[in-house]
């Protein structure tokens, strides 16, 4: 038997759960972008900073992929 409270906390989690799911997707569009523009980098002036830079971001970006996939350190 779901009693009204457990309902309002469902649907206060469901809530929380969707405007995280919606902040992601707008991260991941937002990036999206930024990859297709080349990260606003010109090919003809890339340097290792840029390098080190992007480094980064895929050093972050794949510990929350292998959080989500269960791989690298979060594999089981």
């Amino acid at each position: 038997m779901t009693t009204r409270r457990a309902t309002a906390q469902t649907d206060k989690a469901l809530n929380a759960f969707i405007a995280a799911k919606a902040e992601i997707d707008t991260m991941l569009e937002r990036l999206k972008a930024l990859s297709d523009d080349h990260f606003e980098t010109n090919p003809d002036e890339i340097n290792w900073g840029d390098v080190g830079t992007l480094t980064h971001y895929a050093g972050l970006l794949r510990q929350i992929t292998d959080s989500a996939f269960h791989e690298g350190e979060h594999a089981e």
